[in-house]
């Protein structure tokens, strides 16, 4: 019908035309008529046929089980070189070829054949069904049931396809710079109609105005939080350097209400990460992928050859492809290759095989696209991401968008101060203050709505009656911490750590802590932090107190990367000597309940003056000065052996009864440095974590004694260095090696000796012995290893109710070389009158060089997708009275 109304209101505008232009163009009388029916003819042939030639087929593609808008589906004219590619909404439009059979296909679905005919209307639904199958069960080009890689024309393809990236790679360039824009947005996804009549949008009907149908899968969504990033990459080949540039930034939601709600965005960043196919492994989800033109491919993804079509003019191959095995993290899609000399990709669609083992993603799709450079190379243009997640059924999904544009490609030769310093990622001082005529310009992707209003719509949150209550709860549960501001008074003093609050130990039974810090909203460089702790058993008060100046401004607190600090911190109380491993705070009430007795504790009292300076490429230098006196309390003592007092606590010392056996002093200069190049943190109140464990770390540390200087009773040298290193084993998971080694150079009494990173908590701690006891072994040259391998369920996905679970297997080794040099061992008879060395208290002994101490892992992990348990068991040295030779550890733990 449409096509007749165009020919009709056609034909009457050239009825028109001919009564007033007949006269001087063609003459009089009935020759002229003819000769104007003629033309006239003609122009409707002509009009008809380039009507009809131009008709059209457009639609949605929904898939068939859930009613969900397909993303990216494909419509092709197999045999015919004519492809069409839909959007995020599963819309497509495609030219209408009547007799011809045209075929829809998405990564994931089974595909549909429709023969083209008259009467096939010119809006055209199509429904497809999940393909839980092998690929190979459902491609036209292969029949086989048995995939091949010999004489495989995929296989023959895709070999040249992987040689073709070396010469295509634009890096091949003298220089190169590029403009991304990105835009990330976090919203609640899948709204229903019950959710908005009755749930807490029914209840709350403005939040109808932040409801809004998503352009990427034609659901309601509520959107939370958006963040606009401008970058200027740039790239130089000899001296090999490149560098990112933030130009302009811009984050608004409800990660305001929380004043760590960074952390969000930075790990949403890392997670879902920048996905380069032409890199050999692509990193997503904190997870290694075989690219699809990795070097790996050929043997990890089955190819398949489905046609040669045109995408937007060009002639490409249309190949698809899955993992060989579908647990395995990899990708499966569709690749549209250009079938000329550069066989550069033009086109590629990824997800996840839905029969992965991969957690909380419901739903991920990449669509990716190429487009020519006016120097005849191609780039990519654009790089699209949404996942849908659930983390649990009784939260509300979670849609995750991520929009990615490139433009401003270029080659000219970049000035060499744009590449001074060693940093990979510099901002320009302005960044995070750019205006709107700024993001005019650079946003490529107009924010919808509801992204536009997010800051009135956090306003209007916080209006809601008793949602300081829960915001308050929430960020004492989420950050550990209690904020003494409100929305209009930004906190300037926060109460904390929560956890730390009531816990025990042997000597003060239990125990109260009050702890707080101020924040930048105070000042920017100054800070202070420390508590007061009361022993309710031993009547001890104890105190810590520490100022801090940071050389460049805080957001929020001093440790913020990169750290450039000067602190000096005074502090007594009391610990046992194995709580300087532990890299949470000694006082957390979740590592107070131990699998030993730890009755061998000292009061400590310390000053410290600390430098800590980072660079932005990695580099940390530590320097401190610090003097310390330590008493002996609970079965601990110090008695030099020419003292001729030997004493052993007594066993059934009642808890919190204190037995002062001596003190000692110390001075020292410390010096170290440590190496973590590409590493990422995110802050939290407590702490500062590192998010990315991809990059090598390296430690080269010294400890130097100073006799007589502040007190100082000992001259001593101790040397440390470490190396930690995490491999990828594609589909067989990741193994992480922590080597470490040190020396204590001279004769020092006990407490300065080395002793094993013991872990005497049930809660696993990272870089210590699950099964050493407190002080257990003390050494002056030691070496350890830690080696641990997450196999990712490879095993386990093979076991079928294992496979239901989930659950994810986990295997590791710990071993410990240790010596102890004849000048520090008081039980030989040449050391009997050392007025330095000390009696060993009971339950600490001399390694045997010959005989390293070993324990065994063997845990599980991702039980009910958060919890890691270990079975430890402690191979040697088992003769001891204070050994144990099998635990039980456990931690949470989220992974994908």
């Amino acid at each position: 019908m449409k096509l007749y109304s165009n020919i009709i209101h056609t034909w009457r505008d050239v009825k028109g035309w001919s009564r007033h232009f007949t006269p001087l163009s063609l003459g009089e009388g009935r020759g002229g008529e003819a000769v104007w029916g003629k033309a006239l003819l003609s122009l409707f042939l002509l009009l008809f046929f380039s009507l009809a030639t131009h008709a059209q087929i457009r639609g949605v593609v929904i898939d068939a089980e859930k009613g969900d808008t397909i993303l990216y589906p494909s419509a092709t004219y197999r045999g015919h070189h004519i492809a069409v590619s839909g959007n995020a909404m599963g819309e497509y439009t495609i030219e209408r070829h009547n007799g011809w059979q045209l075929t829809f296909t998405a990564v994931g679905y089974k595909p549909k054949t429709i023969t083209i005919n008259a009467s096939t209307p010119e809006v055209l639904n199509v429904k497809l069904k999940p393909d839980t199958r092998q690929l190979a069960e459902v491609v036209v080009k292969s029949k086989r049931a048995h995939y091949s890689r010999k004489n495989n024309p995929a296989v023959e393809l895709m070999k040249r396809v992987i040689a073709a990236k070396k010469r295509t790679n634009l890096e091949n360039h003298d220089y190169l710079s590029y403009t991304k824009y990105q835009k990330l947005t976090m919203a609640i996804n899948d709204i229903t109609p019950a959710d908005i009549d009755s749930g807490f949008i029914g209840k709350h009907k403005w939040l109808l105005d932040q409801v809004e149908t998503s352009p990427y899968n034609g659901k309601l969504i509520l959107p939370l939080t958006v963040d606009e990033t401008v970058t200027q990459h740039l790239f130089r080949k000899d001296p090999k350097n490149e560098k990112d540039i933030v130009m302009g930034q811009s984050s608004s939601g409800v990660n305001q209400l929380i004043q760590t709600g960074d952390i969000m965005t930075v790990a949403m960043k890392d997670v879902f990460t920048d996905v380069d196919i032409y890199d050999d492994q692509v990193r997503l989800l904190q997870y290694p992928f075989t690219s699809p033109i990795g070097k790996d491919a050929i043997a990890f993804y089955r190819f398949y050859i489905e046609d040669t079509v045109y995408v937007d003019h060009d002639l490409c191959y249309h190949l698809q492809f899955i993992p060989n095995n579908q647990q395995d993290f990899g990708f499966r899609g569709e690749l549209y290759i250009l079938a000329d000399s550069s066989l550069h990709v033009k086109r590629c669609n990824l997800t996840i095989p839905k029969r992965s083992d991969v957690n909380f993603v419901e739903n991920l799709q990449i669509q990716q696209e190429y487009r020519k450079l006016p120097n005849g190379e191609w780039a990519l243009s654009v790089d699209d991401m949404i996942v849908e997640m659930k983390v649990a059924k009784f939260l509300s999904k979670v849609l995750i968008t991520r929009t990615t544009r490139l433009s401003d490609y270029d080659f000219q030769p970049l000035a060499k101060q744009l590449f001074k310093g060693k940093a990979k990622i510099k901002r320009e001082a302005d960044s995070q203050m750019r205006d709107e005529a700024f993001w005019n310009k650079y946003r490529t992707v107009e924010l919808t709505k509801s992204e536009s209003s997010m800051s009135a719509f956090v306003h209007r949150i916080e209006q809601i009656k008793g949602f300081k209550y829960i915001i308050f709860g929430a960020k004492a549960f989420i950050e550990n911490f209690v904020e003494t501001g409100d929305e209009n008074h930004p906190s300037k003093f926060d109460f904390g750590p929560v956890n730390t609050l009531i816990t025990k130990n042997f000597i003060d039974g239990y125990r109260a802590r009050v702890s707080g810090q101020t924040t930048a909203n105070l000042n920017k460089h100054w800070f202070f932090q420390g508590y007061y702790a009361h022993g309710f058993h031993s009547k001890k008060n104890y105190y810590d107190a520490m100022l801090t100046y940071s050389l460049n401004k805080k957001d929020y607190l001093p440790r913020e990367f990169p750290k450039r600090t000067i602190s000096f911190e005074s502090t007594y109380d009391i610990m046992s000597p194995s709580d300087k491993f532990m890299q949470t705070d000694k006082d957390n009430v979740f590592t107070a309940f131990k699998w030993a007795k730890v009755d061998k504790m000292m009061f400590y009292n310390r000053q410290q003056l600390k430098f800590e300076y980072e660079q932005e490429w990695g580099l940390k230098t530590t320097f401190g000065l610090k003097t310390e006196e330590n008493e002996a309390a609970g079965a601990l003592f110090f008695n030099p052996l020419n003292s001729g007092f030997s004493y052993t606590a007594p066993k059934n010392t009642p808890v919190g009864d204190l037995i002062h056996n001596g003190k000692i002093r110390t001075t020292e200069l410390s010096l170290q440095f440590q190496l973590a190049p590409g590493r990422t943190y995110i802050n939290t109140k407590q702490r500062r974590l590192p998010i990315n464990l991809d990059a090598p770390v390296f430690t080269l540390g010294h400890t130097m004694g100073l006799k007589n200087v502040l007190g100082g009773d000992y001259k001593y040298n101790f040397t440390e260095a470490g190396i930690y290193k995490r491999f990828w084993m594609n589909s067989w998971g990741k193994i992480d090696i922590n080597v470490k080694a040190g020396a204590q150079w001279n004769r020092v009494p006990y407490p300065l000796l080395i002793m094993p990173a013991a872990n005497l908590s049930y809660i696993i701690e990272d870089e210590t012995f699950n099964l050493i006891n407190n002080m257990e072994f003390l050494n002056d040259r030691y070496a350890s290893l830690d080696a641990s391998w997450d196999l990712n369920g490879k095993i386990f996905n093979r076991i079928p109710l294992l496979k239901k679970l989930k659950w994810r297997e986990y295997i590791g080794v710990k071993a410990l070389w240790g010596k102890l040099t004849d000048k520090n061992n008081p039980y030989l008879e040449q050391n009997a009158n050392s007025s330095v060395l000390m009696q060993f208290p009971e339950g600490c002994y001399v390694m045997d060089p010959h005989k390293p101490y070993v324990e065994l892992i063997a845990g599980v992990h991702n039980i009910f997708k958060l919890l890691h348990v270990e079975y430890v068991h402690r191979c040697n040295y088992n003769e001891l009275p204070t050994a144990h030779k099998n635990g039980i550890r456990l931690m949470m733990r989220l992974t994908f």
